[in-house]
C-alpha cells in the first residue's frame, strides 16, 4: 500500500508502516481479483472507541472506473462501525466524499522547503518517561486521543526522531522528524509559541538531507505565518472532512502528524 502511495506521488515515509499497523492490525483492506492480484486499498483505522480515520485509498489506474474503489470504500467503513470518521482527501474529491455522508471541516496545506537546521539547547530527544505527555499533548490539540498508534510513532527508529522543547515549566513543544523517499515530514508539530516551533523545525531539519515537509491545517495560523516565514512553499491541499459531528479545537501551532492516519 506504501509503495502504491509512493508511486502516486504521496512521499510516504521510510519506516511508516510498522507505526501505521500498530494503530489499528485489523484496519486496513485491499481489493483483488480472482487470480488474488490486488486492485485497490484502503485503511479505516479505528483509533478509539468513538473515532476513525480513513486514508491510503488507492486504486491502481488502470482499473479506476470500474466500481472496485466504492466496493472496497463500502466494505472497510463498516470497520468503524457508528464511531465519527476523518479523512483529508483532495480537494477535487470532496463532492464525493459528501456523497458518503462527509462534512467539510478545514483545509489542510503542505508547506515544503529546505531549512537551516541548527541544535537548541532546550531541545532534546524525547524519552520514554515523555511519550505519555506526548500523546496528551497531541490529543489536547486534536481533539482525540491516538494511544496505539502515537506511540509506536513517538518510537525512535533510525529514520524516525522525536525532538521535545523544554522550559522551566515543562514542555513548550515536540515534534517528530521522519526520513522519507523524498527528504523528510515533520509531524506532529506541536508548540506553545512561534519561537519554540522555529527550534523545533529548524532541530528536526538538520536530522536528514533534503527538504522538509509540514502539512499545516488552517486553523494553525501561527504556524502557517512561521513556515512562510521560513521560506517554506505551499503546495497541494487537502480537504479534512467528517462523517458524524467533530470539532477539532484550535491550535495555533499544529502540523498533523500524518494525511493517511490523522
Amino acid at each position: 500500500m506504501l509503495d502504491w502511495a509512493g508511486s502516486e506521488g504521496w512521499n510516504p515515509g521510510l519506516d511508516d508502516a510498522e507505526a501505521f499497523f500498530q494503530a489499528d492490525p485489523e484496519g486496513f483492506f485491499v481489493g483483488v481479483d480472482d487470480a488474488g492480484e490486488p486492485l485497490a486499498a484502503i485503511s479505516v483505522v479505528n483509533h478509539s472507541a468513538d473515532f476513525a480515520f480513513l486514508g491510503l485509498y488507492i486504486v491502481r489506474p488502470e482499473h479506476r472506473g470500474k466500481g472496485y474503489g466504492l466496493r472496497l470504500w463500502t466494505h472497510a467503513m463498516q470497520h468503524a462501525g457508528q464511531r465519527v470518521v476523518g479523512l483529508d482527501g483532495v480537494e477535487e474529491q470532496q463532492q464525493n466524499y459528501r456523497t458518503s455522508g462527509f462534512a467539510y471541516a478545514g483545509g489542510t496545506t503542505r508547506y515544503s522547503g529546505v531549512v537551516s537546521g541548527q541544535s537548541a539547547p532546550d531541545i532534546d530527544r524525547a524519552t520514554a518517561d515523555d511519550i505519555p505527555m506526548l500523546i496528551a499533548m497531541e490529543a489536547a490539540a486534536s481533539g482525540v486521543e491516538k494511544p496505539r498508534y502515537l506511540g509506536a510513532w513517538l518510537d525512535q527508529t533510525a529514520s524516525r526522531r522525536t525532538f521535545v522543547c523544554r522550559s522551566d515549566a515543562g514542555i513548550a513543544g515536540f515534534c517528530t522528524v521522519r526520513a522519507c523517499r523524498s527528504g523528510a515530514k515533520i509531524g506532529p508539530l506541536l508548540a506553545s509559541d512561534t519561537e519554540s516551533a522555529a527550534r523545533l523545525i529548524r532541530v528536526a531539519a538538520a536530522q536528514f538531507a533534503g527538504p522538509v515537509t509540514l502539512d499545516v491545517p488552517e486553523m494553525a495560523t501561527g504556524l502557517t505565518q512561521l513556515c512562510q516565514g521560513l521560506g517554506l512553499q505551499a503546495g497541494f491541499k487537502t480537504a479534512r472532512m467528517y462523517r458524524g459531528a467533530f470539532a477539532g479545537p484550535p491550535q495555533p501551532f499544529f502540523a498533523v502528524t500524518s494525511l493517511e492516519l490523522g
